[in-house]
């Protein structure tokens, strides 16, 4: 197959720090390459993906009208020359829009909860059995099915083959915070868990010094640092994630919102580290409760999850997370599915 991807002009792809969905872009293509098809893509200008033809957008923001018009142009061109058999778009929906008559099955993949007014419209503009609507998760297929349109949840994945499972740790192990430091991701529930139960924590990600978000750092967070074990690392690369989760007793995030995914989860998973966070948006799809780690509703459960975590096994964690969020297991879903919408169109 031909096939065509798209993804948001704002980061490279492979992105040179952070940038989650352009590295699942990035390894979708390889993948998809070394299994025999020819694969184009469109991304941010400087990306180096080794596709088979690279198109660059002109616009390098996605809220700007104006590069929305000469982005959807771009795409128009790309998929005139490529001549894909499909294509796939992890960017705005509205560079889709001049296609959704066109002869070429369309994939929308969404990163987040998906705008009903947008996708209704799109689903009925799209010629029948033209548009296919993904989820990173089947949380967000859900809210996106009302709108219309067909919808699987089809996970994102993590780079299993480059984290290294532990089978076990010593039991002066520390408990891991690992995400950005905001309210939402709980940062302050996992600072009080770790306390009440007498256990080091290392937190480690992103924060911001301005905003509501700054406000949280300076009046939550930094006056925890230093104390009762909390030690705070600063962002990590992929070698000191893997040597971080690795390393610890549990990785506890309990957020505090509807999380679309969450690739950390199962990058934990992956290093056989059980995961401690909350029963809200995908974490149900990626965590079962009592086998790879504990969906707590308070910093008591917590505190209970965290007495118990050692009874769990950290091979299960590992096999979750290679069956069902490795890029294997998850390219095979989307070539399942390109096969499908292009045998589909073939005999239409």
């Amino acid at each position: 197959m031909r096939l065509l991807l798209t993804a948001d002009p704002e980061i490279e792809v492979p992105p040179r720090l952070y940038g989650g969905i352009e590295r699942i872009v990035d390894v979708l293509v390889r993948r998809l390459q070394m299994v025999g098809h020819q694969v184009g893509l469109v991304a941010r200008a400087g990306s180096s993906c080794p596709a088979d033809a690279f198109y660059p957008w002109p616009g390098e923001r996605s809220q700007s009208k104006a590069d929305t018009l000469s982005n959807s142009w771009t795409l128009w061109k790309a998929r005139r020359d490529f001549r894909p058999d499909l294509v796939h778009s992890f960017s705005r929906i509205a560079y889709l829009l001049p296609h959704l008559r066109g002869p070429v099955p369309l994939v929308m993949s969404f990163q987040r909860d998906p705008t009903p007014r947008t996708v209704g419209l799109a689903s009925k503009l799209a010629a029948p059995g033209m548009l296919t609507f993904t989820g990173c998760s089947e949380y967000i297929a859900r809210i996106g099915r009302p709108s219309g349109g067909e919808w699987l949840g089809i996970h994102n994945f993590a780079d299993t083959e480059n984290l290294h499972f532990s089978p076990a740790v010593p039991g002066d192990a520390p408990l891991v915070f690992l995400s950005r430091v905001e309210h939402i991701k709980g940062a302050h529930w996992a600072i009080e868990i770790a306390r009440r139960t007498g256990q080091r924590l290392i937190i480690a990600g992103n924060h911001s010094d301005t905003g509501p978000e700054g406000a949280y750092w300076r009046e939550k967070i930094v006056p925890e640092i230093g104390r009762d074990g909390v030690e705070y690392v600063g962002a990590v690369d992929d070698a000191q994630k893997d040597r971080l989760l690795g390393g610890a007793k549990a990785m506890v995030v309990p957020i505090r919102w509807n999380e679309p995914f969450g690739i950390v989860f199962a990058e934990s998973l992956a290093c056989g580290t059980p995961v401690i966070s909350c029963p809200t948006g995908a974490l149900p799809e990626i965590v079962r409760s009592g086998i790879e780690g504990f969906l707590i509703e308070s910093i008591e459960q917590g505190c209970e999850a965290v007495a118990k975590v050692g009874t769990l096994d950290r091979a299960a964690c590992r096999r979750r997370a290679v069956e069902h969020f490795s890029a294997d297991a998850v390219v095979a879903r989307y070539l399942e599915l390109y096969m499908r919408l292009v045998a589909g169109r073939a005999g239409a």
